[in-house]
């Protein structure tokens, strides 16, 4: 049998990824893969997601050996089979291509084909994808354009210039006191 799995992203610009594998290859060649087809380093904590059909993330398989959640057993890319997770067409998975602010790849089991190969090879790619690792969240802009935390930077910090004392509401405050130890 050969896999052939399509992977995109909604950050890409129309980026479309398809691969072919064989069954009994492992996530780690399929990361690989991956990899190699978008031009990513290989020095991230990267991990797969098998999802649900509303792309509910459940098995994980890591990239090393991590504690483990009870639900479900811990898997490693290295020792775990595509067959072991993936065996009927339409199957869905997430590739979570940037830890830090958890971007990732939406993954589908296209289709199943009678044949033979070994490994997992590139057989399409359409469009960009997106920058690797992202280097600032668009919502809270924790780094800035130096390259740095905003709290680094040496400029104010969510306005703390502004602090005063006499701003706050000290309505329920009234009866906490540190003096005599009651607060621990």
């Amino acid at each position: 049998m050969i896999y052939k799995i399509t992977f995109s992203c909604e950050e890409g610009d129309n980026f479309r990824l398809t691969l072919e594998a064989d069954p009994d290859a492992t996530f780690l060649e399929l990361h690989k893969a991956i990899l190699d087809a978008v031009k990513y380093t290989d020095d991230q904590m990267t991990s797969f997601f098998m999802c649900n059909d509303r792309w509910e993330k459940e098995q994980e398989v890591t990239l090393v050996e991590m504690e483990s959640n009870f639900d479900y057993d811990n898997m490693v890319m290295e020792s775990t089979r595509l067959s072991e997770l993936m065996d009927e067409q339409g199957q869905r998975l997430i590739y979570i291509f940037d830890p830090m602010f958890e971007r990732y790849f939406f993954g589908s089991l296209r289709e199943i084909t009678p044949g033979t190969m070994t490994g997992v090879r590139c057989v399409e790619k359409k469009g960009k994808a997106p920058e690797q690792l992202q280097k600032e969240d668009s919502l809270q802009g924790i780094v800035g354009k130096d390259g740095r935390a905003d709290w680094e930077s040496g400029e104010d910090f969510y306005g703390d210039s502004e602090y005063d004392a006499e701003d706050l509401d000290m309505e329920g405050f009234q009866d906490l006191s540190f003096e005599d130890g009651s607060m621990f």
